[in-house]
């Protein structure tokens, strides 16, 4: 069929054609952002997920929803080697601005400025290479001492009163928060638990992977009381056929019911792979039916892409000693599996591979979903380690 006519979008981030099965934590986010700007308090959302399930698709959804009643929105992503202060001074300080630009405007987003210069003067008594700067006098004494869980708390809530001296709102939109180092991650919850308390108009959504909750919880014991934790997991089956039949039809084209469930059952329901598939089988069809020969015929093609560039990206970051413990991880199944089962495989004993899971779970690669546990963060990556070390290589 036509290529240009091809109506999937795999990609990092990319908008599928039809978004299904999220509608229960997108009526979250419209309570949430409702009540916040009616001044009623309401937990803010950490979404989690492993790779490829959509969260930063969903992220993007809900900065338009944010934007759509009237919220001012700072939207970034965390980064594994980068400290979150400069980052986020460097979203917050156009924020502001936006803010004292609005019509009949008072002294608090002025201030919030100054306590943004105040915030970066804090900043470079830590990182003294950062070249962001703001030409304005300072708050002395306000967001200043160069401890980001006290100094981001009172920059928060300057600019959740400047929002509510504007009569608007800030929504906060923050993806892989768990590249995000204990510290950060506590000043962050420690500044929400402030606007909260305020009941100023400021909410944050966030998006990590399944080790968030965790992370979360041991940065400050109350992160349960300030955030939901709405888990973004493979769609169903009946969702699945959603997101590739509606599209489809669209175009006046259409799949077969064998051609749904075989991609079902090589995607296992995961959006980005859904959208994949869908691509290739479109570009693969001679008719406006997508049959299941289609689907087989596509799946090479579909396989030789995920593994040149959305796997191999992961792959080519991981050292011999690392390759070597996800393999045997991949040989011992998708499931999750314990430290122990591993260790045994290998020949070694457990305490030996506590640096090696360290790193591999601080990459992003594994998480522990219960203690002594773990498990791939990248669907299907154990049949990409099987491929890309065969048993013999």
């Amino acid at each position: 069929m036509n290529p240009i006519k091809n109506p999937f979008s795999p990609g990092a981030g990319s908008p599928p054609p039809e978004l299904v099965g999220r509608d229960p934590i997108l009526e979250q986010a419209r309570i949430l952002l409702g009540r916040v700007r009616e001044g009623r308090p309401e937990k803010s959302l950490l979404l989690t997920g492993l790779r490829g399930v959509g969260k930063t698709v969903l992220l993007n959804e809900i900065e338009h929803m944010a934007r759509s009643v009237d919220y001012r929105t700072a939207s970034f992503e965390a980064h594994e080697n980068k400290p979150m202060g400069p980052l986020i001074a460097a979203h917050l300080r156009p924020l502001l601005f936006e803010l004292d630009r609005m019509a009949d405007a008072g002294d608090k987003a002025k201030r919030g400025l100054r306590v943004l210069r105040s915030f970066l003067g804090g900043l470079k008594l830590t990182y003294q290479d950062m070249t962001i700067s703001l030409d304005i006098d300072p708050e002395r004494g306000a967001a200043d001492s160069g401890d980001i869980e006290i100094d981001l708390p009172n920059l928060f809530a300057a600019i959740g009163e400047a929002a509510e001296e504007r009569k608007t709102a800030i929504a906060v939109l923050i993806d892989e928060v768990q590249y995000f180092s204990q510290k950060e991650l506590g000043a962050l919850i420690m500044a929400m638990h402030k606007i909260q308390q305020r009941r100023l108009p400021i909410v944050l959504i966030g998006a990590g992977l399944p080790i968030l909750p965790g992370l979360a919880g041991n940065s400050k014991s109350y992160a349960e009381r300030l955030f939901s934790f709405p888990e973004v997991g493979a769609l169903s089956e009946q969702d699945a056929a959603k997101a590739l039949q509606d599209p489809a039809v669209i175009e006046n084209a259409s799949f077969d019911s064998a051609a749904l469930c075989e991609i079902f059952s090589l995607t296992k329901g995961y959006p980005y792979f859904l959208q994949e598939w869908g691509y290739q089988c479109w570009n693969h069809a001679d008719t406006n039916l997508i049959c299941l020969d289609v689907v087989k015929n596509a799946t090479t093609t579909v396989l030789s892409r995920l593994d040149e560039n959305f796997f191999r990206v992961r792959f080519d970051r991981l050292t011999p000693s690392e390759k070597k413990f996800l393999r045997v991880m991949a040989e011992m199944g998708p499931q999750e599996q314990r430290i122990g089962d591993i260790a045994e495989k290998m020949g070694v004993k457990v305490t030996s591979l506590g640096p090696v899971r360290a790193k591999l779970i601080s990459k992003g690669m594994i998480f522990s979903p219960a203690y002594g546990d773990l498990a791939f963060t990248v669907p299907l990556f154990d049949q990409f380690m099987l491929r890309a070390i065969p048993l013999n290589g």
